[in-house]
């Protein structure tokens, strides 16, 4: 891995180089001045989906979710906590399916909550269905360490 990351902004989706050994940092976007890691999932349509699975070095953990899914709100909470213990060695987004069929199509998510995990662009994990935290991060772990 080189000595930097390419980093989206998760406000105004600027792409910044961040050297790896300040990533535990955090740092600030080069065009908006806001933080780079919040502690909050993202939520992302599906062009700022793509911006940030094309353009960051971070793996990414996709919620597909909906607002009248019982599951789901059930799960936002949880995956809500995560992202606060996963950054800033990952993103964590959350896809409304109501709003973007055509990437939920796309991804082929057939039931909601489905959680995705990519690297480099491309998907190497998927779990359908609502986990608690312990549960969550330690699938994200075995992940993580499966596809590194």
């Amino acid at each position: 891995m080189s000595d930097s990351l390419h980093i989206v902004c998760p406000h105004c989706d600027g792409i910044n180089r961040v050297p790896q050994a300040k990533l535990a940092t955090g740092g600030s976007c080069g065009a908006c001045h806001k933080p780079l890691f919040t502690g909050d999932p993202l939520d992302l349509n599906q062009i700022r989906f793509q911006r940030h699975l094309a353009k960051s070095d971070l793996p990414l953990l996709v919620d597909f979710w909906a607002p009248w899914c019982g599951p789901c709100k059930i799960m936002s909470p949880v995956f809500a906590e995560a992202a606060g213990q996963l950054e800033p060695d990952m993103r964590l987004v959350k896809i409304n399916s109501e709003q973007e069929q055509a990437l939920s199509a796309q991804l082929a998510i057939r039931s909601i909550p489905t959680l995705l995990i990519f690297r480099q662009g491309r998907e190497v994990a998927r779990m359908s269905g609502a986990l608690d935290l312990p549960n969550l991060l330690t699938w994200v772990g075995q992940q993580v360490r499966e596809h590194p």
